[in-house]
């Protein structure tokens, strides 16, 4: 979760105009609110060719703003799960027109915060005292809000100290999972599928979904992650007051910096990058290897820079965490090795025992995958089995883009709709897709090995 610092001109900038009275947390009230976006989008697709037919000026840029911002209204109001969607969308913006990555990028920093009255109500109904008889100070107006919860400002009321407490909206965890039942049978229709072929993936999702509206275990696995990482460099962590915490109120410590967007328009130097982008590889690598478990939700708004020492840089957000099994760590790994690629049938035993290959493929299916997987798997682990590596080289993301797009002209590819593989590697991939996108933004040159 986004924990700004406390500062006159972020505060004013992060509470937005309108603040939410209330939110629609049952199945019918939230499908209602899906069902009028749904027709506001198609009545501007019906304007969008109304003009173009009668020789107006309509461009695909002006449809696509105005769905985008219809949308992610819609998002906002919904918050939960639906929103959560939109800031994984935002990792993917090669995959989306650029109104719609613009927009969902929002989702990241800042949504529209819950008003005053919801938020003493969560605090009464968790403590029986509202906020201000817990505080020395407690800024009602939020200074972040994102999708499970929202960020205000405190002072403790024994040494004044600056506090984050995150604040969760009322129904989260229930519209879930609903929304995941009222979504489901769209999905399965649209893609072709049946139930049965995604009900590991779906059940995934919901699984860690649900995580992180249980504030009682991001307490327990913050705690527990940032005392085992105490000893890398140059990442700093909040520390939780538990008293002062329960399901749906979650109290640390206010971390100082600044979101990676905001950070960069400081032109940090290329050594404070470097710092950076080490801090937070070593940071997941020590994770993956050691903990075999992972902060798995490596968007911008989780992460607090610095310049400081060279480059600090504070975590935040522990809500989504993948404990990876065993099994799935040596998979992970064994995938990645440099003798993996240059075996062919090492590389289609991996590829069997992670259920991406089936004893049913034909000979020219298993052939396609084991070809694909193995350009993919160069490409992407390629951090993994250099010594030092550079994320800020252009040519890099190009490759990975140019993939890609030569994966989809795959005929049989671009119309395989089946998933495969472990859904314990949906976190996995999530992960590093974000941290990548991390380091790129940075521009870090970093040592992997």
């Amino acid at each position: 979760m986004d924990n700004l610092p406390p500062s006159p001109s972020l505060a004013d900038e992060s509470v937005p105009g309108r603040q939410l009275d209330s939110l629609p947390t049952t199945k019918v009230a939230r499908a209602a609110r899906f069902a009028k976006s749904g027709l506001k989008v198609g009545a501007n697709y019906v304007k969008h060719y109304a003009r173009r037919s009668v020789g107006a000026t309509s461009s695909e840029a002006d449809l696509h703003a105005a769905n985008a911002a219809e949308l992610y209204g819609t998002l906002s109001e919904m918050k939960g799960s639906v929103l959560k969607v939109a800031q994984m969308l935002a990792l993917e913006k090669k995959f989306l027109p650029p109104a719609y990555a613009d927009q969902f990028a929002q989702a990241q920093y800042q949504t529209p915060p819950i008003s005053a009255p919801l938020i003493i109500k969560t605090f009464r109904d968790a403590f029986g005292k509202s906020p201000f008889e817990l505080f020395a100070e407690f800024d009602v107006n939020a200074r972040q809000a994102a999708s499970i919860g929202q960020v205000h400002y405190a002072l403790s009321r024994d040494e004044k100290s600056p506090l984050a407490v995150k604040v969760q909206y009322p129904g989260v965890a229930d519209s879930i999972r609903s929304d995941i039942r009222l979504v489901k049978p769209i999905a399965l229709r649209v893609m072709g599928l049946d139930e049965a072929q995604v009900r590991p993936y779906l059940e995934e999702v919901e699984t860690r979904l649900l995580e992180e509206t249980d504030y009682k275990l991001e307490l327990l696995r913050g705690t527990e992650i940032a005392a085992s990482c105490a000893q890398l460099p140059h990442l700093e962590f909040a520390r939780y007051y538990s008293e002062l915490s329960s399901a749906r109120v979650l109290t640390m410590d206010w971390l100082p910096g600044q979101h990676l967007k905001e950070f960069l328009t400081t032109n940090p130097s290329q050594e404070i990058r470097n710092q950076l982008g080490q801090a937070l590889w070593d940071f997941y690598m020590f994770q993956l290897n050691t903990l075999l478990k992972v902060h798995a939700d490596p968007h911008p708004g989780n992460f607090l820079l610095r310049a400081d020492n060279g480059g600090t840089v504070g975590v935040l957000d522990f809500g989504c965490v993948k404990e990876i099994p065993a099994d799935v760590h040596r998979l992970f790994n064994a995938l990645l090795a440099p003798e993996t690629l240059a075996d062919e049938a090492r590389l289609a035993a991996l590829l069997d025992e992670t259920g991406i290959l089936r004893a049913t493929d034909t000979a020219e299916r298993r052939a396609l995958y084991v070809r694909t997987l193995r350009a993919s798997l160069e490409l992407v682990g390629r951090p993994f089995r250099e010594p030092t590596f550079d994320f800020g080289d252009p040519a890099y993301m190009a490759s990975l883009y140019a993939l890609g797009d030569d994966l989809m002209q795959e005929p049989e590819l671009r119309q395989q709709r089946e998933p495969r593989g472990s859904e314990h590697f949906i976190y996995l991939n999530r992960t590093y897709v974000g941290l990548y996108a991390l380091l790129t933004e940075l521009g870090a040159h970093i040592r992997t090995q």
